[in-house]
């Protein structure tokens, strides 16, 4: 009898498969969960890093409530759930169905927000502004930590205009994934209402509800000319669904005079394919979309926020910037000694840099000022040149007018008055365009930006306007002059 030789069974080419599916599932679980982690962190140093003083957040309450929602959303695992379309469409019934009990009330709410707590689910009324229907949500315990929030709104044609294009916008961009209800073939109200939400770049199921009033026939014919002609362009075939949240069913009854009528009653709803689809949705993607959601969402609020921020500094650096001109202006028509004039100038000029680094949050020393100051005097060249030399010049004649006013018997004072405010506004401009260099590289965080210091400096002179500025200093100071004039005046 021959030696037998084992040979290897014939490799299972499902079971390798199945093991290879498993770990690609369990690859993109954990990137999943690596992205989501990154998402918390992100809107936790966003949120933590505001940097807002108390005047900035004035009006700003809705936009940082809403950065602290979403990160107490990534926080607790909430998937948002919202629900759109017109009034009669059964989104109330639809949700009810898919909990399995009635918490949505199918009836009109009104009042202010209102909220009461079982203990599986919390429910919240919250007014809208533009109708008397209010938004509802419901939340639910999910698996493990997570929840899932139910967002019942307002029919889109329950709510005016613009107000429904505002609840339309912060709905689409709180929620995970948008149902659309309808129960037939599409209007244009519901078709322009679909097309706004298709911008939020969302997952939306279209539900096709109340399929139980259309005979088979109908039902399919409804369901492809949806399909086919009215959101082709919108959806795919895949995001389409039918249901029947609360269907009628008809029942044989025998009336007490013998006869056999029908009668409707509630039948089982139908809404196992829409189960289906978004818990496939969930399972597939469900923290990738609700850690992206988190961030555009961040993003976009982070965009506004910052802009007003800037936009606030903005104004309150121009002050700053002005009444260091105006300070160096007076300080120079005043002065009649040269060598104090340059002094007092770089003094100014570096307090002005100093308090426009406190306002953008940016610490600088004395020497750190001074040393910008420089840097900047020397990339705008000519200017600094032109105000060094004039300054000497007209401080110069200025001092001979002042020393020949006895002599003249203050004739030459009037010469004097007009050199002063002449080489004030020389050195305002100067001041001028220094201060709103440094609030550029300052509003760049404390950078030049891509460009360099040259650029910055080149762009902010060629759009400066030197003869209004210098019309605009001279008449201030003239105005400061005449008013220190009559209070010296008014003491004699």
């Amino acid at each position: 009898m021959s030696d037998l030789v084992p040979v290897d069974p014939l490799p299972d080419f499902n079971e390798e498969n199945r093991s290879l599916e498993a770990t690609i599932h369990s690859f993109e679980a954990i990137q999943a969960e690596l992205n989501y982690r990154q998402a918390q962190t992100a809107l936790h140093d966003l949120v933590d890093g505001l940097d807002l003083t108390a005047q900035e957040r004035r009006g700003l309450e809705p936009e940082i409530q809403g950065l602290e929602s979403m990160m107490d959303k990534l926080d607790r695992q909430i998937v948002h759930i919202a629900v759109f379309g017109m009034v009669g469409r059964g989104k109330s019934s639809l949700l009810n169905a898919l909990l399995g009990e009635t918490v949505f009330e199918t009836g009109p709410i009104h009042g202010v927000t209102r909220s009461q707590q079982t203990a599986n689910w919390k429910l919240t009324h919250e007014s809208v502004q533009g109708s008397d229907r209010s938004l509802t949500r419901v939340t639910l315990p999910g698996a493990g930590d997570s929840h899932i929030e139910l967002i019942d709104t307002p029919g889109i044609d329950e709510v005016n205009g613009e107000a429904r294009e505002a609840l339309a916008r912060q709905i689409a961009q709180q929620a995970d994934l948008i149902l659309f209800i309808i129960a037939g073939d599409m209007t244009k109200v519901e078709y322009q209402a679909l097309s706004q939400l298709r911008q939020a770049s969302k997952p939306i199921i279209l539900v096709f509800n109340k399929i139980d009033q259309y005979p088979d026939t109908d039902r399919l014919t409804i369901y492809h000319k949806i399909r086919d002609e009215r959101v082709k362009e919108l959806l795919s075939p895949d995001e389409i669904v039918m249901a029947a949240a609360s269907p009628l069913v008809a029942k044989a009854v025998r009336r007490p005079d013998g006869r056999v009528a029908a009668q409707l009653s509630a039948g089982t709803p139908q809404v196992d394919e829409l189960k289906l689809k978004i818990l496939e949705i969930l399972d597939r993607e469900g923290k990738s979309l609700v850690a992206i959601n988190s961030m555009l969402f961040a993003d976009d609020v982070n965009e506004r926020l910052v802009e007003r921020k800037m936009m606030i500094r903005d104004r309150s650096a121009n002050r700053i910037i002005w009444n260091g001109v105006m300070t160096k202006a007076v300080a120079i028509a005043l002065n009649p000694v040269t060598v104090v004039d340059l002094l007092s100038s770089a003094v100014i000029d570096v307090a002005m840099i100093l308090s426009l680094s406190r306002l953008y949050g940016i610490p600088m020393t004395q020497q750190g000022a001074l040393g910008l100051l420089q840097k900047i005097a020397l990339t705008m060249g000519g200017i600094s040149l032109s105000e060094m030399l004039a300054n000497l010049g007209l401080s110069s004649l200025k001092s001979l007018l002042g020393l020949a006013a006895p002599a003249t018997g203050g004739a030459s004072l009037a010469a004097y008055a007009s050199v002063a405010v002449t080489q004030a506004g020389v050195a305002g401009v100067s001041s001028y365009t220094i201060g709103q260099v440094t609030k550029t590289y300052l509003a760049n965080g404390a950078s030049w930006g891509p460009d360099g210091p040259k650029a910055v400096v080149s762009r902010i002179l060629a759009s400066l306007d030197e003869n209004s500025i210098l019309s605009r200093i001279k008449d201030e100071l003239r105005a400061k002059l005449d008013m220190r004039d009559r209070a010296v005046d008014h003491t004699r």
